[in-house]
């Protein structure tokens, strides 16, 4: 039995509201977190994931009143990110609410983040995210909200990941972020193809097509912004068109 494709919806918080760019810059506001999470909720996400874009960058921990806020309100499976480097932060944003946690630039410096996470909570509770830009041949790794270039490779790092105990990948393509003309196909394929782990591709969905295609290179769920916060879409219709493609997903609620 073929199991069912994930569709989450991606909230990028900072200042406390949503933002949404192109190629991780030039942001623009698309609401509060909360408001726009139970939406997508009702649409039909399967989960919704938090990433605090800018708490790296600034040094400070995430926002976790704001995931209390959310956990009290919303019933399927949040992934939160953002200014988590310890596992002592992991500890405080699952006890906040969340059902994993995402981490980016500290398991880059610190990979044994990954394996401790693992130990103590479990490989289901820790997401490798990965924000990969292509140079030349190869995808670079980079940290800092995509700012950082580092001397990783994705496919490398993404397979080093699961080995750590991972028990996800967020694949972030910087360079198809927001502009929706669809996702690192050849990316998508390269990582899925090397580790055993789940893969949700992120960066560039702009209709049902682009999620199909995703799913076709590998990706084991999708993740959707822009398209959601710009009224484009619902997660309703692009589950029904996928649907219509002969992808499983799970149903929406009436």
């Amino acid at each position: 039995m073929t199991l069912a494709r994930r569709l989450i919806a991606c909230l990028d918080v900072h200042g406390g509201r949503v933002v949404k760019g192109t190629g991780f810059v030039d942001l623009r506001d698309a609401g509060d977190p909360v408001e726009l999470a139970m939406r997508y909720e009702d649409q039909g996400a399967d989960e919704i994931v938090f990433l605090d874009i800018a708490a790296t960058v600034e040094e400070r921990d995430h926002l976790f009143e704001l995931l209390r806020r959310a956990a009290e309100r919303l019933f399927i499976p949040m992934t939160v990110g953002g200014g988590i480097r310890t596992v002592d932060d992991m500890d405080a944003a699952l006890r906040a609410g969340a059902d994993k946690v995402a981490v980016n630039s500290a398991a880059v410096y610190c990979p044994g983040l990954l394996t401790d996470g693992a130990a103590r909570f479990g490989s289901q509770c820790v997401v490798a995210s990965i924000d990969a830009r292509l140079e030349g041949d190869a995808w670079r790794v980079h940290t800092g909200g995509g700012l950082v270039p580092t001397s990783r490779h994705a496919v490398d790092w993404a397979r080093e990941c699961a080995a750590r105990g991972a028990g996800e990948i967020l694949l972030t393509s910087i360079d198809r972020d927001g502009g929706r003309h669809g996702y690192d196909l050849a990316l998508i394929k390269a990582v899925s193809r090397a580790v055993a782990v789940p893969v949700i591709a992120s960066g560039g969905a702009g209709a049902a097509a682009h999620l199909c295609e995703a799913v076709e290179a590998g990706a084991d769920a999708v993740l959707v912004a822009g398209i959601l916060h710009d009224g484009l879409t619902t997660i309703g219709a692009l589950k029904a068109e996928m649907r219509s493609a002969s992808i499983p997903v799970r149903e929406v609620a009436a």
